[in-house]
């Protein structure tokens, strides 16, 4: 897998996860601590996202 294709990959997860998220957070009865967890999955995304862009 190319750099690019793999970094193209992890912004459709991130965008994903901001989806769910976004969506979560409309519905009275989410669960808050799936949101937290979805969250940090889409930092620790960002984070490999802009070290692997910064190395490209």
């Amino acid at each position: 897998m190319s750099m690019a294709s793999h970094l193209q990959e992890l912004r459709k997860k991130h965008e994903t996860l901001s989806t769910m998220v976004e969506e979560a957070q409309r519905q009275p009865a989410t669960d808050d601590l799936k949101i937290a967890e979805w969250k940090k999955q889409k930092l620790r995304l960002k984070e490999e996202i802009s070290r692997l862009a910064s190395q490209h």
